[in-house]
């Protein structure tokens, strides 16, 4: 073994815990995507409109239900032994945003996860119980809904993707789609990021057996979905991706890493276990392109990623990440880069730094046009007047120095000559 190779297996063996201690998990969160739904909208000559579903647009659907359910039991399978076999309020805080689909997907889930037993059956044909799920109006959401609409810079960064060889190509290479949804749907204006509606409406409809336009293909609806995945990539990466996590994604990235460094610290009153994060699909990519580990793909219904936070008999504390984006599927593992798959907290909070702002606000601000116009306005009538100053002052001094006959034609007896004679 050379030099170089002792030296990157000390480095892994410094940086990586022993696989084979003992370890003990400490907490968890889990941030999920709400379950199938009805479209968010139709497009002006879908032949399919609100009133063909049965709650409207946007609403979560009863297979949408019994995926969040799944869910649930996934988790309290995957949790047994680590939270409570029934309900027990200091171990789990549940957030959703403030839409019905997102609610509606928590308390699915927590039925699965928390079936009433003994004293908390309430109704003997009833196997449900209520429990709380926490959200604030949409009007104040900034931890679980993105990308968030009031950052200028991010809004310029998106400005700078669009003109960037790899958006530019995809809209070239696509132009031929991008124009037939515009002639076919009615919409008046159609790109590379607008038509993933289009493509999630078709893709709704699809799925409740309803029947699409002629001109929806396979290859059409292949295409469609290649541009809708596509533009989340643009949301969250292709141009400036750090920046746009620090500006998005690292919102909620940081509250995480904020809670795992809290509970990595035992404490006599420490009791929650687990935090359950209801949101979409734009949250979880904003979250894992934060952690650069977004596959570039659209997390579909009930897509649940989550951290674990594990604690070793050595007293050293570490963090796992997996991503379950299959209902039929055990979740897999991901790997932080530049960490170990079970990656030091230490590590953990130094690599995911990168992307977390510290003063996004400050971060948002770009100069608008018009306060560049009204400083270079100012400059210039300050200058103007400088210069006016400077021309009297000059004008000033030089009146000073001219010779006195100029002024007034007398004669000055020199002084010199009258004391010789």
């Amino acid at each position: 073994m050379g030099p170089a190779a002792g030296l990157l297996l000390l480095t892994v063996v410094s940086v990586c815990p022993d696989a084979s201690a003992e370890r003990r998990l400490e907490y968890v969160t889990v941030l999920f995507r709400h379950g199938d739904r009805s479209p968010v909208k139709a497009f002006p000559t879908d032949p399919h409109q609100e009133s063909d579903w049965p709650q409207g647009f946007g609403q979560l659907s009863q297979e949408g239900m019994k995926q969040h359910y799944n869910l649930g039991q996934f988790l309290r399978n995957r949790y047994q032994g680590f939270l409570n076999q029934s309900y027990e309020r200091h171990e789990i805080s549940v957030r959703s945003t403030d839409y019905d689909r997102t609610l509606m997907s928590a308390e699915a889930n927590l039925a699965g996860l928390y079936p009433p037993a003994g004293q908390q059956v309430f109704k003997p044909d009833l196997m449900w119980q209520p429990i709380p799920v926490h959200t604030v109006p949409q009007s104040e959401e900034r931890l679980l809904s993105f990308p968030l609409a009031d950052c200028p810079r991010y809004k310029q960064l998106m400005n700078e993707t669009e003109h960037t060889e790899d958006f530019i190509n995809m809209t070239n290479t696509y132009q031929d789609i991008i124009e037939l949804v515009r002639n076919k749907t009615g919409l008046n204006k159609t790109n590379v990021e607008t038509v993933w509606s289009v493509y999630d409406t078709l893709f709704c409809e699809s799925r409740h057996n309803m029947s699409a336009p002629e001109w929806v293909t396979p290859d059409v609806m292949e295409k469609l979905r290649v541009l809708k995945d596509f533009g989340f990539q643009a949301m969250f990466g292709v141009h400036g991706q750090q920046e746009k996590s620090r500006l998005q994604g690292g919102l909620l990235l940081g509250e995480i890493v904020k809670n795992l460094s809290q509970m990595a610290v035992p404490g006599p009153e420490q009791r929650l276990k687990m935090m359950m994060l209801s949101a979409h699909d734009t949250t979880v990519a904003a979250l894992q392109a934060s952690l650069n580990v977004f596959n570039g793909r659209q997390p579909p219904y009930a897509s649940c990623q989550i951290f674990e936070l594990y604690r070793d008999d050595n007293g050293s504390v570490s963090v796992s990440l997996f991503y379950r984006n299959d209902s039929k599927a055990e979740a897999f593992p991901l790997q932080l880069p530049g960490c170990c798959l079970n990656c030091p907290l230490d590590d953990f909070v130094r690599i995911t730094k990168l992307s977390i702002s510290e003063d996004r606000d400050k971060e948002c601000q770009v100069p608008s046009e018009g306060r560049d116009k009204e400083v270079i306005i100012s400059l210039a009538v300050s200058g103007c007047l400088l210069l006016f100053l400077i021309a009297l002052l000059l004008g000033v001094i030089c009146w000073h120095k001219e010779p006195i006959s100029n002024r007034g034609y007398q004669h000055v007896v020199n002084q010199e000559v009258g004391d010789e004679s």
